[in-house]
């Protein structure tokens, strides 16, 4: 029976371009290695933070080559594979190679707001078709619809492959109601950076972060204090970033963390349309928090 391996600071990885718009393979790498050294427990590639939709087929091949060459084993690594047509993704899943992958992260179906049931029949066929441990991801902010607790317990349950959901609905109380009535094998991960203090303390095993890109040792000994009962020095990393959590998303995702990532010299301010860089004022006042930080 699968049990979640992806525990601790796991970073939703971005994908840097270059100044005339093609993938920056070279950042890219250095990127990985740094977040490697500073704290990073897993990866989770070419989800919403990659900017996965505006990518190429060949451009996913090669950063997923890439990021495996890079970790070379040293972490987990979690890949999406999801969309709102439950044969298509069944599809993928089965003509995909999955070396050297260690986990599938799948989204709610978005766009055609299925309900409860609906959810349920498209995770549990889906589940039935992955070749690896699945964690479901529930983000009703992107997809228009919320999977509410009881049908993720029911899913928890009855598939034993299904691990772990990330849980970005903003809702503790809902996380809560997951993790007390959850099996031992499945674990409930943060979506969401600013709640991720609350949520670890609740039980939660960790977050597949956006703010990690940028701050991977600092975020993470923040979750290492917690899972050690240290609350108070936790809680203080956590406060010193309470302005930062909203600015990061003010003007859309990725767009604030790769702002914050130019400030640090790691990558160009670079993003893909529909997406657009964040807004001048927007990242300076990002750039003095960071200054701020580094006293």
């Amino acid at each position: 029976m699968a049990r979640n391996i992806f525990k601790g600071l796991g970073i939703a990885l971005i994908t840097p371009f270059t100044p005339e718009g093609e993938v920056d393979y070279k950042s890219l790498k250095r990127l990985v290695e740094h977040q490697l050294n500073h704290g990073a427990d897993f990866f989770c590639i070419l989800a919403t933070t990659a900017e996965a939709p505006c990518l190429t087929q060949e451009e996913k091949d090669k950063i997923t080559q890439l990021v495996k060459d890079v970790v070379n084993g040293r972490v987990p690594i979690l890949k999406y594979c999801g969309g709102n047509n439950t044969a298509a993704v069944i599809e993928e899943m089965q003509s995909t190679d999955w070396s050297g992958i260690d986990g599938i992260l799948s989204i709610c179906p978005y766009y055609n707001k299925p309900s409860q049931e609906g959810l349920y029949q498209h995770f549990k066929a889906i589940s039935k078709a992955s070749p690896l441990p699945l964690v479901l991801y529930n983000v009703p902010g992107r997809t228009g619809v919320n999977m509410k607790a009881s049908t993720t317990l029911r899913l928890a349950h009855e598939c034993e492959n299904i691990v772990g959901i990330k849980e970005a609905a903003g809702s503790l109380e809902q996380v809560d109601e997951i993790i007390y009535n959850k099996p031992d094998r499945f674990d409930v991960i943060s979506g969401d950076d600013a709640l991720t203090f609350s949520m670890v303390a609740s039980g939660a095993a960790g977050v597949i972060s956006v703010i990690g890109n940028a701050l991977p040792r600092e975020f993470s000994r923040m979750i290492r204090l917690e899972f050690k009962g240290e609350y108070e020095p936790a809680r203080k990393i956590h406060h010193m970033f309470t302005e930062l959590y909203s600015l990061l998303f003010v003007d859309g995702n990725p767009a604030g963390v790769k702002a914050l990532l130019n400030d640090m010299g790691f990558i160009e301010n670079q993003l893909r349309l529909p997406l657009v860089p964040t807004k001048i004022e927007t990242k300076q006042k990002m750039a003095d928090i960071l200054e701020r930080l580094r006293l």
